[in-house]
């Protein structure tokens, strides 16, 4: 047996024999003395030095992934505790008292909002070891850690802020009933999870969203690092923490970002992973074991490793176990058994653990059941141990680390909850749950104070003046102030001036320009504001060269903590692919998971580091909010300002590239987020107005956090077209507000009173608008005008708000809608077309005074020429002409047979016909 638990796993063969022990002991003295003269950072350099040259002389030197099912830190390497251990155990008493007993009184009789009890029982001591000695305030000198609180634990992290006095008991009672818990007729409540929306002073990170917290912790410490190194911001004494649950870890999410963390070297970041071996129905691995999973994964991708897996109470027995029998059973022992072991009794652990060896059975003989039961606690329980790892873990440099901590989901609440695989659910206590629980916890609470309402029994709090209370608030004064906290105190922000917008006003003249590349000009030239050019994050997931933003590469340069380390190939190129340490572009590679959780530090670092900076991730609209909606919602919820740019949009624009790139409804999931602003601009000139009033928007002067706290959508084309100088009388108002007129029917000359109609259209169907009012008129005599609508989604926004202040102020001054005022006065039907499905515009039908039809691309996308998509899909000028003459021979105004004259002139079902737009679809 003690063969099969050596010292290394996973391939190591050290079962062969030691040929030359003094030879082994000189190699080992060796590295002892380079650990002892030069440090950590020092030996480990040489380490890695030492397998690079093994591997190259191809000596068979596998990876190290995974270790015995023991303690990471032995005892003997533990440092001195240096906190209080009775009075810090007796703060986490009240917290989870105070905890338990707010989700239990949320479940009184006519309320009944739910949530979770055992989560923050399993993991209280994660927590206050973290906050008695390492997470570091917004108020300390080093600027505080980011702390990514666990979304289940969050009536911890309200129990704690209680006792400290930054929530009140009217608080506490008002959790999940943020409307209607009134207290002296003002809202007393708090949120369910981390919400930075919901609470904006106190929570930081929203998490409760399973996955998204690891990703966006890993690019929070990336961009830690990023303002560190591009000298925008000391960050060197700011740590990032995330804390998980095993049963988390199964999102792609979770794992799927880690090699980032570890190829850049992110000593700075943490990951402490609340190992209680249950996801939210049963066990996370039954037959299996979870923490040797994530060890050898995490370790694979090249993390520092810390497993926590038991208290001080196994130290001398695994100090006694000469032939490792018992580190052998601990291995071999499944998750699902060990759950077993800890929902009986000490007697069951003692006959069906330790009873299967005669050895490990001998070493607990002497013990009774009780000392069974309690003495062999898990690791996540220890102070010492937590400490311990903590500690390592801030010291650790050159790797991200992950300490994996053991411990009993419900742990504490009595049998009914410890271990058992419907705790996650279990939301309130019976009165003798509450009386064990009082107990086991030793709070002072009477038998008849639980017995007048079992529903809502008393919280407890020993005053401002206990030892306990002063002592917990004086550690988070030393460490920097209470947590968790949000702040808004940012330096202000400069904003460019209209000269930076002034070129791309101007036009293209006879060049064709597609708006994707309008946008890049006027990224350029932001980019060269003295002041607000640094300010810009600019973000591309692999393809800076389709949106023609490459020319970036060699003047702003690609971020790479470790530089460039080699010569490219493009080299002597003007546009050379080059990175540095300063570097200002984020190039994530194939990523827009990435891509998001760097785009939300950066549009939250006015909050978290009090610097403004300006996220600007470009993407293929497609790949955008189908991909990270939910990423997305997340960032809304940190109140994140930026801008994303859907970049060859449409669902015809890109029609080389087939149906996984043809984008036919990003803006109706935009629309789903009330954060973000969308538009769907035509033109150059619509796009810089645009973008200036986002800034104005995020950072301007005199503006309200419900004001500033945006993302703007901005989706853009790859189809080139003559970009128009804009008019003398442009109308910034309609541009911003969602539409505005520009081009009104020429009828000078005409002979007759001509029909009238009204044509909107969106980014690049504007120009089939105006071909189709072109036809109309040398065709069929009809005038039409045409109106760019930049936005869809903030017309339809602006005309419930008009409906609801109708509805709920009748006796007011009626609003109208836009939509409604710019049409309400002009003749004729109204025909909305874009490159987008029929329901983004319809979105406004209920505001449009009169008759009103939609074309859109509705369906899958394919491979083809544009002419031939918009044929098919029936946008194009012929076919938005043809619409309108059926709405106005239904009207009278025209014969009846005009419009089937007028599809049969066009060719309307013949998909060879089309001759909208340029005949290319290429990427």
């Amino acid at each position: 047996m003690a063969s099969e638990a050596g010292p290394i796993l996973n391939g190591i063969p050290s079962q062969l024999p030691d040929i030359d022990p003094d030879e082994t002991q000189e190699w080992i003295d060796s590295l002892d003395a380079v650990l002892d003269e030069k440090g950590r950072t020092r030996a480990r350099y040489i380490m890695l030095k030492l397998i690079e040259r093994a591997r190259q002389q191809q000596v068979g030197v596998p990876s190290l992934t995974a270790t015995d099912y023991i303690n990471t830190i032995p005892p003997e390497r533990e440092p001195w505790f240096p906190g209080d251990e009775d009075v810090e155990r007796e703060m986490r008493r009240y917290i989870r008292w105070n905890a338990a007993i707010m989700v239990h009184r949320a479940q009184r009789p006519g309320i009944g909002v739910g949530g979770h009890i055992s989560t923050y029982a399993s993991a209280a001591t994660l927590y206050e070891v973290g906050m008695n000695h390492f997470f570091r305030g917004k108020d300390h000198p080093g600027g505080g850690d980011q702390v990514y609180f666990q979304g289940h634990a969050s009536p911890g992290m309200y129990a704690r802020s209680f006792l400290e006095g930054h929530l009140t008991e009217a608080q506490l009672d008002g959790f999940r009933q943020e409307k209607s818990h009134l207290v002296d007729g003002k809202v007393e409540a708090v949120p369910s999870y981390p919400h930075p929306r919901l609470l904006p002073d106190y929570w930081e990170f929203p998490t409760v969203s399973m996955g998204i917290g690891p990703m966006n912790a890993i690019y929070q410490a990336q961009f830690n690092k990023y303002l560190h190194n591009r000298g925008i911001k000391d960050t060197s004494q700011q740590d990032v923490w995330a804390f998980l649950g095993d049963g988390e870890m199964d999102e792609p999410e979770s794992r799927g970002l880690l090699q980032l963390a570890a190829n850049e070297e992110l000593d700075n970041l943490n990951f402490v992973i609340n190992c209680n071996l249950q996801r939210l129905d049963g066990p996370v691995r039954g037959n299996g074991k979870i923490i040797q999973e994530l060890e050898a994964f995490f370790r694979g991708a090249g993390w520092n490793v810390i497993k926590v897996v038991w208290g001080r109470g196994w130290d001398p027995l695994l100090a006694a176990d000469r032939d490792g029998a018992l580190v052998h059973i601990m291995n071999q022992t499944s998750d699902g058994d060990y759950q077993t072991f800890r929902a009986n009794d000490g007697k069951y652990v003692r006959d069906h653990f330790f009873g299967r060896d005669p050895r490990t059975a001998k070493m607990v003989e002497g013990w009774s059941d009780d000392q069974v039961w309690w003495d062999l606690k898990r690791g996540g329980h220890d102070y010492r141990k937590v400490y311990a790892a903590y500690k390592a873990a801030r010291e650790h440099t050159g790797q991200p680390t992950v300490i994996l901590a053991k411990t009993i989901k419900g742990y504490g609440l009595g049998s009914h909850f410890a271990g058992r695989n419907a705790t996650h659910q279990m939301k309130k206590m019976t009165l003798d749950d509450l009386k064990a629980f009082r107990d086991s916890l030793r709070i002072p609470i009477t038998d008849e104070q639980l017995e007048a309402n079992p529903y809502q029994p008393p919280y407890y709090h020993p005053g401002a003046d206990s030892e306990v209370i002063k002592y917990s608030v004086d550690r988070r004064s030393k460490l920097g102030g209470t947590l968790p906290s949000r702040r808004v105190d940012f330096e202000p922000v400069k904003l460019p001036g209209d000269e930076a917008y002034a070129q791309v006003k101007k036009g293209s003249g006879k060049q064709e320009v597609a708006t994707t590349m309008a946008f890049v000009r006027l990224l350029k030239d932001l980019l060269r504001d003295k002041e607000f050019g640094p300010r810009i994050v600019p973000i591309i997931p692999d393809e800076a060269r389709t949106f023609g933003m490459d020319a970036f590469f060699p003047t702003i340069k690609i971020y790479n903590p470790n530089g460039q380390n080699y010569t490219p190939v493009d080299a002597e190129l003007m546009l050379a692919y080059r990175e540095n340490v300063s570097g200002q572009i984020l190039h994530l590679g194939i990523n827009e998971a990435g891509s998001l959780a760097a785009f939300t530090a950066a549009g939250t670092s006015y909050a978290t580091h009090g610097k403004p900076m300006v996220p600007i991730y470009v993407f293929y609209s497609m790949f955008g909010f189908q991909r990270t909606g939910d990423s997305i919602w997340a960032a809304a919820d940190q109140m994140t300002r930026g801008f994303l740019i859907g970049a060859t949009a449409g669902r015809t624009t890109l029609t080389g590239e087939g149906l996984q790139h043809a984008d036919g409804h990003s803006p109706l999931l935009a629309a789903t987020n009330p954060a973000v602003v969308h538009y769907d601009p035509a033109y150059a000139y619509e796009i810089a107005h645009i973008m200036q009033d986002g800034l104005t928007r995020m950072y301007g002067e005199g503006k309200t956090p419900e004001e500033s706290n945006v993302i703007y959508y901005l989706t853009v084309y790859n189809e080139p077209i003559q970009q128009p100088k804009e008019p003398d009388d442009v109308d910034v108002e309609g541009i911003l507000r969602g539409m505005h007129r520009i081009s009104t029917a020429n009828t000078e000359g005409w002979t007759h009173e001509a029909p009238r109609a009204q044509i909107l259209g969106s980014g690049v169907g504007v120009p089939w608008a105006l071909e189709a009012q072109q036809l109309l008129a040398d065709d069929w005599g009809v005038a039409a005008d045409v109106w760019s609508v930049t936005s869809w989604n903030e017309l339809r926004r602006d005309g419930l708000a008009a409906d609801e202040q109708e509805f709920l102020s009748p006796d007011a001054e009626k609003r109208v809608p836009w939509v409604t005022q710019c049409l309400e006065g002009t003749e004729g039907p109204v025909v909305a077309v874009s490159d987008y499905m029929r329901a983004v515009q319809d979105q406004i039908r209920e505001w449009v005074p009169g008759r009103y039809a939609s074309l859109g691309a509705d369906g899958f996308g394919f491979s083809d020429t544009r002419p031939a998509a918009r044929r098919f899909f029936h946008i194009d000028g012929p076919s938005v002409a043809v619409r309108t003459l059926q709405l106005l021979a239904k009207d009278g105004k025209v014969d009846a047979d005009v419009p089937r004259r007028a599809a049969e002139k066009y060719q309307l079902d013949d998909v060879t016909a089309g001759t909208s737009g340029n005949a290319g679809g290429e990427s």
